[in-house]
């Protein structure tokens, strides 16, 4: 049988059920929801520990570059039966949720393509994604597993850090080029990278793995070689002004 806290959390899960099918015209009576609640849990239980990792760290890998699609994405993937989401991601299903994080996919989506209005969007998001991104990894294990969830929070955490530095620094660089084409393809990429890896993740979590790794290394060599450049652009800048105040 189910342990206390798991029955109550699955009392918790049935009960969203019942409030979401309402909030679409749907009635249903409350044996139904929970028989429907427990099939969710009993699939979640299914998911072994290489999946719920590749969920946690996915999540956490995409909050740093589309915080608000992954929430919107992985909440309907819950709704429409695509992937049975652990109860403490169940939250993701709301339709108070997906409306929210539905309007701001839309308003990241538009922001992210103007050059410059995309770093001061990250710049602005940067303390929001990455505790955001390890309370989506926290969520994969929940109270059920307090160890786990801690230890999902951290890595989701760091790989939301280091998604968000590789994203705000390539697109520093990306930036100083006059034309907006290379800023475009580049944001173009990451929706399309951000999909990509939580279907990898959901379908194929081994082979996530193995990306993730790819993904991680690519970044610390991005990092590396863009601060030089970086650092090189700002003293170019600093000895032109320089320059033009001896002039003066």
């Amino acid at each position: 049988g189910l342990t206390g806290s798991r029955r109550a959390t699955m009392d918790q899960l049935w009960l969203h059920i019942v409030q979401w099918l309402h909030t679409v015209g749907l009635h249903i009576d409350g044996g139904t929801a929970r028989a429907v609640g427990d099939a969710a849990a009993n699939a979640t239980a299914q998911l072994d520990m290489p999946s719920l990792l590749a969920l946690a760290a996915a999540l956490g890998w995409a909050s740093g570059f589309r915080l608000y699609a992954v929430v919107f994405l992985v909440g309907m993937m819950g709704v429409l039966g695509w992937m049975p989401l652990p109860p403490g991601l169940a939250v993701l299903q709301s339709p108070l949720v997906l409306m929210v994080s539905g309007a701001l996919l839309v308003v990241e989506f538009f922001a992210d393509k103007v050059p410059w209005v995309d770093s001061a969007w990250d710049a602005a998001h940067a303390f929001i994604r990455v505790p955001a991104g390890a309370a989506l990894a926290y969520g994969v294990f929940g109270a059920d597993n307090a160890a786990m969830a801690v230890v999902a929070g951290l890595l989701g955490g760091s790989l939301s850090a280091t998604a968000l530095a590789t994203k705000m620094t390539t697109r520093a660089a990306v930036n100083t080029s006059p034309e907006p084409f290379s800023n475009w393809g580049l944001s173009f990429f990451e929706d399309g990278l951000v999909v990509a890896v939580v279907w990898l993740a959901t379908q194929y979590p081994v082979a996530f793995g193995v990306a993730l790794v790819v993904m991680v290394i690519v970044s610390v060599l991005l990092l590396v070689v863009l601060f030089k450049f970086l650092r090189a652009v700002v003293r170019r800048l600093s000895s032109f002004f320089s320059g033009s105040a001896k002039v003066a």
